[in-house]
């Protein structure tokens, strides 16, 4: 079954609204010490990069047609598959 190209602009849409929402409040002080809106944001920013990378598969032109998509996907992509590396970058000795 293939999805309608239009639910993953909504998914985008409604999880970049999301980000704004969650840090709206904060400055990057508040940002940095507040680990579930980290978390939050950080999901958020998963669910676009998948949606654009499942975009880019059923409808190839209208993926086409946003700027960066690329870099986007990417982004996802190390959120996802890099983070032993972010986290491994951190030793216990300095915590």
């Amino acid at each position: 079954m293939q999805h309608d190209p239009r639910a993953f602009l909504w998914d985008v849409r409604e999880s970049a609204l999301a980000i704004q929402s969650f840090v709206a409040e904060l400055n990057s002080n508040t940002f940095i010490s507040n680990s579930m809106a980290q978390a939050a944001c950080e999901r958020k920013f998963e669910i676009i990069g998948e949606a654009l990378n499942q975009l880019s598969k059923v409808d190839p032109s209208l993926a086409s047609r946003i700027p960066e998509i690329s870099q986007i996907i990417a982004f996802r992509n190390q959120l996802i598959h890099g983070y032993a590396k972010i986290k491994a970058s951190h030793s216990l000795d300095s915590y």
